[in-house]
């Protein structure tokens, strides 16, 4: 498995290779990738967008009312210790 900072800087790179223009930032516990995603996307570029995102630890689509699309993805900095990996529904 990749190191985090590999992972997200993968990301970012593959969805620019896709034609979006990304951002990437740090924060404590992970890194965010996020993409302005045209009106004008075709059918197949968004399987491929999803495609990447779906790499990501956890992804999703930010739609506002104007119009404008972003795409997010985050890559966790650390591996879950094992008793966290259920969510936090379920800790204990």
């Amino acid at each position: 498995m990749p190191a985090p900072e590999v992972s997200a800087e993968a990301l970012a790179a593959r969805l620019s290779a896709i034609g979006l223009t990304t951002r990437v930032e740090e924060h404590a516990r992970h890194t965010s990738i996020e993409a302005e995603v045209p009106e004008s996307l075709p059918a197949e570029t968004w399987r491929e967008v999803l495609e990447v995102a779906a790499a990501a630890d956890r992804f999703g689509l930010l739609a506002t009312s104007l119009g404008g699309r972003t795409l997010w993805a985050a890559v966790n900095k650390e591996v879950p210790a094992t008793g966290d990996v259920r969510g936090p529904g379920h800790q204990r």
